[in-house]
């Protein structure tokens, strides 16, 4: 699939799904803004796919940050054609009695307000520009409790809800919403939780995992036509007829 000329804004970019997913928008001809608060991370990648990727330091749950990010965008590239909602957490892995509130308070601030804050930021640009596509990055958790994990279950819940929210109230406005629920991902992220040792995802295997590039190239297959009845959804790449039509083996 063809990007060229599209400009994408990718969040959580230093590493794991958001690197890949830079990686394969690149590829694919598209402008990449590399969004993270990891500046020598993204630093990196941007040097990587050369002059049609920039870097972007950036706290998603600052929304002053996310708008100036998406500013800086539309300044270099002229526009945001897609908006990959992939910055998340899952630290701090910790039973309900135990939580500390802030830290607590913290991953919604990144999971659940930083989906939020790059929605805001780029809808006036999208609207101006006839039509765009957001594109969150979801989990089996926004659907299901899992032990120790709440503040990122109910995060990823409310960022599910979100994405439903935009499609109903944007979808005439020519504005693509939907969601990807990868599974479990062999990233930094999977180290945490096996350290964790708490609840059965702890329990995987690294060879359990998918690739990073799974759901980046689930990402790219979702802007094109073919997605469409998926509009307002969350499709979940566990399942095979979706991993036939994305080309995932």
């Amino acid at each position: 699939m063809s990007m060229q000329g599209k400009t994408v804004l990718i969040t959580g970019a230093s590493r794991g799904i958001g690197a890949e997913a830079g990686r394969v928008f690149a590829a694919a001809g598209a402008n990449v803004a590399l969004v993270a608060r990891s500046r020598a991370q993204i630093d990196a990648l941007a040097a990587e796919l050369g002059a049609q990727a920039m870097a972007i330091a950036c706290d998603v749950s600052d929304f002053a940050q996310v708008e100036q990010a998406v500013a800086a965008c539309v300044d270099r590239f002229g526009g945001v054609d897609v908006l990959i909602g992939n910055a998340g957490v899952i630290d701090p892995i910790s039973h309900l009695v135990q939580a500390d509130p802030a830290d607590w308070g913290r991953a919604i601030d990144i999971n659940l307000k930083g989906v939020f804050h790059g929605m805001r930021a780029v809808l006036p640009v999208m609207r101006a520009a006839g039509g765009g596509t957001v594109l969150t990055v979801s989990s089996g958790a926004a659907s299901n409790p899992v032990e120790a994990w709440s503040h990122y279950c109910a995060s990823k819940a409310g960022a599910k809800m979100l994405t439903e929210c935009l499609h109903l109230e944007e979808s005439h406005h020519g504005i693509r919403a939907m969601g990807l629920s990868p599974g479990t991902v062999a990233t930094d992220m999977q180290r945490a939780i096996k350290a964790s040792g708490i609840n059965p995802v702890s329990q995987l295997e690294w060879e359990d995992h998918i690739p990073a590039d799974w759901p980046a190239r689930a990402l790219l297959w979702m802007c094109s036509a073919d997605a469409d009845e998926f509009l307002g959804t969350e499709i979940s790449l566990r399942r095979e007829d979706i991993r036939g039509r994305v080309g995932l083996t």
